[in-house]
């Protein structure tokens, strides 16, 4: 599964038609709108055939869309290699202590 959400920056005049087009692509749902300021949040999930990209390429190149930021992605591709990864991970501990010795975090000796 994969998921975005976007937000859509239009002319204030045009988001109406957005809010009526964009739910016509694949994956694409209109959360909320501000009139005033020309934004709309969208959110854009992948689906048996299309893929999110598609989807997001889809909303940017939309008639009166003047730009699109994205602000959250989630993937829960390769979760499972992650895990395992995660598992043979060293811990800070041993990253950060001398072998048979205290951890010492930016402590600095000053000799005089």
């Amino acid at each position: 599964m994969k998921i975005a959400s976007l937000v859509v920056r239009a002319a204030p005049d045009f988001l109406d038609d957005l809010i009526a087009t964009l739910p016509q692509i694949p994956g694409v749902e209109v959360h909320g709108a501000s009139h005033e300021t020309g934004r709309l949040v969208v959110s854009v999930e992948d689906g048996d055939g299309y893929s999110m990209a598609d989807s997001i390429i889809a909303v940017n190149i939309s008639p009166h869309v003047q730009g699109v930021t994205m602000a959250y992605e989630y993937t829960d591709e390769g979760l499972e290699l992650s895990a395992q990864e995660d598992c043979m991970a060293p811990t800070l501990a041993s990253l950060v202590a001398p072998a048979g010795g205290a951890a010492s975090f930016g402590t600095a000796h000053q000799e005089d």
